[in-house]
């Protein structure tokens, strides 16, 4: 399933990109700096460190940006919550020699899940270029950036069954917390609409991070685990924008 949404963006992101001149065509002008509200929705496939223990992100977010009418700077923050449902460690493979693991009813937790949780928050700069003389204030979006990533594998219990092993702060010696600094890049589309009603963003997310684990020890390994991580994540992001202009002039009309 969430395969399935990675492809859709992608036709998404170039079918928007190749339409997207039919919205530059506008009589009046967006002129102004700019505070933009920015809300996504990405996918994301993970690489490096975070492959062994990941599969398909999925992410939700939110930011602001003040984009300059002169030179069309940015200057921004975004913070995103990062979740998925395929984790590659078998973390609870002590608990279950014989293929299950019992709860408080001495049956078998069928119930129990393990899913991903975590979030990116951090500052961005980059600069709009604009790719049509009627709209100056659209065209490719480059964006750098720098933040906290963060990670960790949620363990859900099954509300029939509980499992005492990893309830309360046994949970955090399998939940695998790592968290680090981060690095952050974005490419694709940005439209600011000259009737200011139609904004968005989309395209590709790259995110670098320098992570390590952050519980003293992890029970199922029986050991502390100091080892340094290279998280690597690469995404399609679909956003939608509301702009506040800031001392817009009047601009003029074209035919």
């Amino acid at each position: 399933m969430q395969n399935k949404i990675v492809y859709l963006l992608l036709n998404l992101f170039f079918l928007i990109v190749c339409q997207s001149n039919s919205y530059a065509q506008d009589e009046r002008q967006n002129l102004g700096n700019l505070i933009a509200m920015n809300f996504q929705f990405g996918a994301g496939v993970p690489a490096g460190d975070l492959s062994d223990r990941f599969g398909t992100t999925l992410s939700i977010g939110t930011g602001m940006d003040l984009i300059t009418e002169k030179n069309n700077f940015i200057f921004g923050w975004k913070g995103d919550f990062h979740f998925g449902n395929t984790v590659k460690d078998n973390i609870l493979g002590g608990l279950a020699p014989e293929g299950f693991i019992f709860g408080n009813g001495l049956s078998p937790a069928t119930e129990l899940r393990r899913a991903q949780r975590g979030f990116y928050l951090g500052g961005h700069i980059g600069k709009i270029f604009p790719l049509s003389s009627q709209n100056t204030r659209s065209g490719l979006r480059i964006t750098l950036g720098a933040g906290l990533l963060q990670h960790k594998i949620r363990l859900q219990q099954d509300p029939s069954n509980f499992v005492n092993q990893i309830a309360g702060d046994y949970a955090k010696g399998y939940d695998r917390l790592s968290n680090g600094l981060a690095l952050r890049q974005f490419v694709g589309y940005q439209l600011l609409g000259n009737d200011k009603l139609v904004n968005f963003t989309i395209g590709l997310e790259f995110i670098q991070g320098f992570t390590q684990n952050r519980r003293s020890f992890n029970i199922d390994e029986m050991r502390a685990d100091t080892d340094k991580r290279l998280d690597l994540l690469i995404g399609v992001k679909v956003g939608w924008t509301l702009p506040f202009y800031i001392g817009e002039s009047t601009g003029e009309i074209y035919y």
